[in-house]
């Protein structure tokens, strides 16, 4: 009996973890950058539309805490419409078709900073946020300082600008082990943007089937 169950305990550990799936769903909530412009999502359960017109937002959600030992996350996203080619790592001329964006606290904070707003989670110094953008005008994988968050964001460039379709599988502990190091963390949220106000041009796009495990 002893020899089964000690077979059955390693079989299992051999089982990749299971995908848990982030719904598009009202938990969404936009946070405007400015009172005059702001991109669309068309939250659809499985998928979102993001549309923008010379403009910026984000759209973010808290993930529970069944979630915040997830290490990594697969997605597809499309673009028919986008902006040109950017550069990523300055402040006021970066914009990029979409950014998503996976925020990061170490478990005491986690714990205190439960319900806390995005722009709270954002400014939080013990935060760490690995962006990964489709967009700018830079080699898939380079790894760029956050024009914006400073030591405790990182830019990832998985798609350059254009358009098209991909599917995106991301390792997201040791993306941040090579951006910020080790240490305990929790992932305590996701935020989705699209960047179309400094270049004055169109973001037509989608991101759809994201989960993390």
């Amino acid at each position: 009996m002893f020899r089964f169950l000690a077979v059955s305990a390693i079989c299992l550990a051999a089982l990749p973890a299971l995908a848990a799936p982030v719904s598009f769903d009202g938990s969404w909530k936009t946070q405007k950058f400015s009172l005059f412009s702001s991109n669309s999502y068309g939250f659809n359960g499985s998928s979102v539309s993001v549309t923008s017109n010379g403009s910026v937002s984000l759209a973010y959600r808290p993930l529970p805490e069944s979630y915040w030992g997830a290490s990594s996350a697969t997605w597809s996203w499309s673009v028919t419409e986008g902006v040109p080619a950017t550069d990523l790592r300055k402040k006021g001329g970066d914009d990029r078709n979409l950014a998503l964006y996976f925020v990061f606290l170490p478990p005491a904070e986690a714990q205190a900073l439960k319900g806390a707003s995005v722009r709270q989670l954002l400014t939080n110094d013990a935060a760490r946020v690995l962006v990964y953008v489709w967009g700018g005008a830079h080699d898939r994988g380079a790894v760029l300082n956050s024009p914006y968050l400073g030591n405790r964001g990182k830019t990832i460039v998985l798609r350059g600008s254009g358009t098209g379709s991909a599917k995106e599988n991301v390792n997201l502990a040791r993306d941040y082990a090579n951006a910020f190091g080790g240490g305990s963390t929790a992932l305590v949220g996701l935020a989705l943007s699209g960047d179309s106000d400094d270049t004055d041009t169109r973001i037509r796009a989608t991101v759809s089937g994201l989960s993390v495990n």
